[in-house]
């Protein structure tokens, strides 16, 4: 296998990863404000991904990096074109992250009220335009032929694309209440169950919808691979929601968590060998090839991954396992 497919496989291991991980806790950081019916509850939320949603954030970092590295055209192409949007993530998880270290800072409920429901926008708002990032990609934008984005913020919206970012936003919802199922204890947990089974309607529907615009406004389907991948990803999310009915809270979560995986599998393997497709001409596609950085530097970036790469999951596997059981108000700090 060339060294540009092996990276191009290990950037889509990673967002895949970002996904399923971060997921959960951008659902959970929507769901704090409407599931806490008081302070002691609204800190029991928090701590539920307290320890773990920086370093969910690692894995965008390392995604990031790793693009900007393998694929130095993509990374500027892309963050030329998707310039706004980016800038409107990255202050959402600015405010997020605030949030987060500023809330305890003062027992006013005023204050603290505020600093949730910017958690609830810090975990929105990326929830949405990543959605909205990932179907652009798959639908094409314009690039010209000196590998530029040619067009304007409003030429990233459709109907495609937004029906894309509300369907990632209601995902990641539904992946956050069963999450929640597992991480909390009492009233909570049958709260947490109750607004599952709604959203995760609401969640079917979007996802339906968006594999449906996916089909005529894309060429997704013409790989076998992301076929199977996107048919994949809707029989398990309905398996999930059964199984949260059924109160069967951790295979619901297992499952919620591989429709993700194989929704970003399919967007993955729908665009191989292309990057980045011009919807001006499909010569001026971002490919593996064109827009790869030397076949030395892939060697080293090979080299350094294979010996952290392993440590970072092993590490973040050791803290998943610290953390892994429920969170009451007995943890909580007075």
């Amino acid at each position: 296998m060339e060294l540009t497919t092996i990276w191009f496989v290990l950037v889509g291991v990673l967002f895949t990863g970002f996904f399923f991980l971060e997921g959960f806790d951008y659902g959970v950081g929507m769901l704090l404000p409407f599931l806490g019916k008081n302070d002691v509850e609204r800190r029991i939320i928090i701590n539920s991904i307290g320890p773990v949603w920086d370093g969910n954030e690692v894995w965008m970092l390392t995604a990031g990096g790793a693009l900007f590295a393998a694929f130095p055209h993509v990374y500027a192409t892309m963050f030329s074109g998707f310039y706004l949007a980016l800038f409107l993530m990255l202050m959402a998880l600015i405010v997020r992250a605030v949030a987060f270290e500023f809330r305890s800072k003062d027992e006013n409920p005023a204050w603290r009220s505020t600093w949730d429901w910017m958690i609830f926008i810090g975990s929105a708002v990326p929830a949405l335009l990543w959605g909205v990032a990932v179907t652009n990609l798959m639908k094409g934008v314009p690039i010209n032929a000196k590998m530029q984005y040619a067009g304007t913020f409003f030429d990233l919206l459709s109907p495609y694309t937004l029906v894309g970012g509300v369907a990632f936003l209601l995902v990641f919802l539904f992946h956050g209440t069963v999450f929640l199922t597992l991480k909390v204890e009492g009233e909570l947990i049958e709260r947490a169950r109750r607004a599952g089974t709604v959203i995760g309607v609401l969640a079917a529907v979007a996802f339906l919808t968006l594999v449906g615009l996916t089909y005529t406004s894309t060429d997704l389907f013409h790989s076998s691979l992301a076929t199977v991948s996107l048919g994949g990803a809707v029989l398990v999310f309905v398996i999930s929601y059964a199984l949260a009915w059924s109160r069967k809270c951790g295979w619901a979560f297992g499952m919620s968590g591989l429709a993700i995986v194989f929704t970003t599998l399919a967007f993955f393997s729908g665009l191989f060998p292309r990057i980045m497709i011009s919807s001006l001409n499909p010569a001026w596609n971002l490919t593996i090839y064109n827009a790869s950085s030397s076949a030395y530097t892939l060697k080293i970036m090979t080299f350094a991954a294979v010996l952290l790469v392993p440590l970072v999951l092993v590490y973040q596997g050791w803290t998943y396992w610290v953390f892994r059981k429920r969170v009451s108000a007995k943890h909580l700090e007075y």
